[in-house]
């Protein structure tokens, strides 16, 4: 099994393209809004942690989002609860796919949270700052500030994309994303 990790921006596309290779993809993204959704042990300990602004189950992410920006240490705590758990259901992914040939990872922090190994391809999407603000703008929840809170915890766009195997440019026209994925599936294969 060939584990392909995705890096780049908040917003750069990178789920889209994730999904677009045909291959098994672990979103981290998803699991943590199950985790909110649906598991009571987050939700107690999200709680103990920050009773101030995680009152209720489910969790809501207006009550994620209010917390967030109330102070930024709010966010490491919630990382240092969450990140288990989504290191937990990822190797569930990987045991229930050790047959596929390849596996895509879309975990934000892959980098930031040691979680790629020395063999992962890794392919950096690179876009347009203006294209990826307009397109963040039109998500429902959109807030600069978590956008900024968020970016801080990340490491450097260009640190990610010198330690990347490949670079996708993503226009976002499905078309153009599926000739660079090609021709990465063959260079690797």
């Amino acid at each position: 099994m060939i584990r392909i990790g995705i890096l780049g921006d908040i917003g750069s596309g990178k789920s889209y393209v994730a999904k677009s290779f045909g291959y098994p993809v672990f979103i981290a993204d998803n699991e943590v809004a199950k985790l909110y959704k649906k598991d009571r042990k987050i939700f107690i300990k999200l709680n103990k942690a920050l009773p101030k602004y995680i009152t209720q189950f489910p969790i809501k992410k207006q009550e994620v989002t209010r917390m967030i920006l109330a102070d930024k240490n709010n966010l490491k705590k919630v990382i240092h609860i969450i990140h288990p758990e989504v290191k937990k259901k990822m190797n569930i992914f990987l045991k229930k796919n050790r047959k596929s040939k390849y596996i895509v990872l879309d975990i934000p922090l892959l980098l930031e949270n040691k979680i790629n190994k020395r063999k992962d391809i890794l392919i950096f999407i690179q876009s347009n700052r203006t294209e990826i603000l307009k397109r963040l703008k039109k998500r429902q929840n959109f807030n600069s500030k978590i956008l900024d809170r968020f970016r801080k915890i990340q490491l450097p766009l260009d640190y990610k994309r010198k330690k990347s195997n490949f670079i996708i440019k993503n226009n976002f026209t499905n078309k153009f994303i599926k000739k660079q994925i090609k021709y990465i599936l063959n260079q690797i294969s």
